[in-house]
């Protein structure tokens, strides 16, 4: 009987890579673009009713989703909404109370230690504070998983040599981690996360320690692998410019419960849930305080709404078509995913409101009676 070892490298709690020692070890299978084949009508990850509790709080409360192969998913959510737990139950480290977990197909929540460690070689993880080993060359980190997964060193160094190239640091394959700026360091922890070729890559708040300059720099790398190696992406964000910048999806976690998900431009125009629409409130336009402040409930002078638009009807002429008089207080028009998106702010006579809001809803405008100001506000 052959004996098998696994082994942890754990570093500021997380577990950085795994594997299992063993003479058939080096049975790795490739294929061009270094991600596994997966089944193309299976979904890479999928969750169903997963329920996780911590005593009586509810971390997870019935989650279910889906990633799809090649996609990138943006889950959003403030702190304490159940992001992290749910991030620690898709690679193992947490185990579900209930529901189902599936990776490429396979249920995982009845798997034993020993049974996880392929799994985890199929998911690479990127970290908020990089979990670098201060120790070791900037080449020694990204080959670890391979060193630790027995491969040869000349495999290993190959491999690294590769990915440094990938992440745009082959210059600085010698020098270790105190030496390199903090996108640097997470350039070399999204290096080392792809050494085993996963199927899917956690990124854990990934880019939270790293000034607006640099996040942009790692996030435009993250779309680019994802784009060049067709790598699925789950993010982990409380940031909506993350989700905004790269994802594909998004699903809007509280209170462990998904409140909100679809494509992000879908969402960006037409929020519903209140925690998807304060966690936009940076980034889309907002009724100007001081016109706030004034509102009232009763129907007098000007209506106040909001409008949301998206596609053809956010960019074209639809202002000018108006039925009657308006003013336009505030607002803008964005682009998200190659989409015009839009968010106004009309006063409108109350008298001419009601067939203001009809025109507009005609061109499947969103509308909210925000209150009402006098009409020279």
């Amino acid at each position: 009987m052959k004996m098998r070892r696994t082994a942890f490298v754990v570093e500021a709690g997380a577990i950085v890579c795994t594997c299992s020692k063993g003479k058939q070890m080096n049975s790795h299978v490739s294929v061009p673009g270094g991600i596994a084949a997966v089944t193309a009508d299976i979904d890479v990850v999928r969750l169903e009713n997963v329920k996780r509790h911590f005593g009586t709080t509810p971390a997870l409360d019935g989650v279910s989703l889906s990633v799809r192969k090649g996609e990138i998913l943006g889950i959003i959510g403030r702190s304490g909404a159940g992001k992290s737990t749910l991030i620690r139950c898709l690679n193992g480290l947490e185990r579900p109370d209930s529901g189902s977990i599936l990776v490429e197909g396979r249920q995982i929540t009845g798997l034993d230690e020993r049974e996880l460690q392929p799994l985890r070689r199929r998911i690479g993880m990127i970290f908020q504070h990089f979990n670098l080993l201060s120790a070791k060359t900037v080449e020694e980190n990204v080959a670890l998983p391979l060193k630790i997964e027995g491969r040869p060193r000349t495999e290993r160094l190959k491999r690294a040599r590769e990915l440094l190239e990938l992440v745009g640091l082959s210059d600085k394959a010698k020098a270790y981690p105190s030496s390199l700026s903090g996108g640097q360091k997470q350039r070399v922890g999204i290096a080392r996360a792809l050494a085993a070729r996963p199927a899917l890559l956690l990124s854990d708040e990934a880019t939270s320690a790293l000034d607006p300059e640099t996040t942009r720099s790692i996030l435009a790398l993250l779309k680019d692998i994802n784009e060049k190696l067709g790598l699925t992406i789950l993010l982990i964000t409380h940031e909506m410019e993350v989700v905004r910048t790269i994802a594909d999806r998004v699903a809007v976690i509280d209170a462990g419960r998904i409140v909100e998900q679809g494509p992000v431009w879908s969402v960006f125009a037409d929020p519903k849930a209140e925690i998807t629409k304060s966690l936009l409130a940076g980034i889309r336009p907002q009724l100007p305080a001081h016109i706030a402040k004034t509102l009232s409930a009763e129907p007098a002078g000007d209506a106040v709404l909001g409008v949301d638009l998206a596609g053809a009807a956010a960019q074209g002429t639809l202002l000018a078509e108006l039925p009657g008089a308006f003013r336009l207080l505030h607002g803008g028009v964005d682009h998200v995913q190659n989409q015009a998106v839009a968010r106004l702010y009309l006063a409108v006579p109350v008298a001419g409101a009601q067939t203001v809001i009809q025109f507009l809803e005609a061109r499947t405008a969103r509308i909210e009676v925000l209150g009402y100001v006098a009409s020279n506000a």
